[in-house]
């Protein structure tokens, strides 16, 4: 038996009142191996039950990056998967359009259908590809944006799935985190942002993504780690960057490091900081 239709007619989730406008398209009807899952506000999205699926690494670089460049008209999601980053900064840039690029087939019909629920489509252009093919976006102007979330790891450091959806988004079948710093700053408007979430643990991640901006003419302004529990070793970290020629000479070498963000503590609840930052993409805390 199918799972019934999603329809978005709840104001409230467990006593939060979501915010933000109900939205404008139809209803969702899952197939037997999907979910249809909150994302922000009344946003919802389209998983599969077994295959990729939205992460804190969406929430926090869709975050970051709208917070960055709140005056962004045009946003460009590299690898953007089943939509769940751009979407989110859709819901905080209310007048944005966007421009997503994903590989995978399947994520992108699963994108295309989240995107019509949340009655976005006049403000999204979903495009299927290798975002390093040089004709995929040649025609496109310049972004105020750029998000992307690259796999951490190349093919082989590491137990890879079987799942090629999920694959994908942990392992470098489509480029490394240079590639998409070069593409980002290829396509970036004069005084844009590029904002990226990375692992940065061991710490030589850190220095592929500092290189990569680098080589690409970026300077990365800003950036925080990100801890998913208080005192493991493992954790990411978000960073924003701008065009080194877009900046003043003596902002060269700026690189300010902000103070870390706790997910969750110690005793396994969420850090009071970490449930305030989720109020601010309509996430129930």
């Amino acid at each position: 038996m199918k799972n019934p239709p999603i329809c978005n007619t709840l104001p409230t989730f467990k006593g939060w009142t979501k915010p933000g406008p109900l939205p404008a398209g139809g209803d969702i009807e899952p197939g037997d191996d999907e979910t249809v899952d909150a994302l922000c506000g009344h946003f919802r999205i389209v998983q599969l039950r077994e295959g990729h699926r939205f992460s804190t690494d969406d929430l926090l670089v869709a975050w970051y990056g709208s917070s960055w460049c709140p005056s962004a008209s045009r946003v460009l999601d590299l690898g953007s998967g089943i939509g769940s980053v751009a979407m989110i900064g859709a819901w905080r840039l209310r007048g944005a359009h966007f421009v997503t690029v994903e590989a995978q087939a399947r994520s992108v019909a699963l994108a295309r259908r989240s995107v019509a629920y949340n009655g976005l489509e006049a403000r999204f252009d979903l495009r299927q590809g290798d975002f390093r093919d040089p004709g995929l976006l040649a025609a496109v102007q310049p972004f105020d944006l750029v998000l992307a979330s690259p796999p951490y790891w190349p093919p082989g450091e590491g137990l890879q799935s079987a799942n090629s959806q999920r694959a994908a988004c942990r392992f470098e079948m489509r480029g490394d985190v240079s590639d998409y710093c070069r593409i980002a700053a290829r396509h970036l408007a004069p005084g844009g942002v590029v904002s990226i979430v990375y692992a940065a643990y061991p710490d030589g991640q850190l220095g592929r993504v500092f290189d990569g901006a680098a080589a690409a003419g970026l300077t990365t302004v800003r950036w925080r780690r990100v801890r998913l529990r208080a005192h493991d070793d493992y954790h990411i970290a978000v960073f924003v960057m701008h065009r080194t020629s877009d900046l003043p000479p003596d902002c060269g070498g700026l690189r300010v490091e902000e103070s870390p963000i706790v997910v969750r503590r110690d005793d396994g609840e969420l850090d009071p900081a970490y449930r305030a930052l989720k109020l601010a993409i309509g996430f129930p805390p």
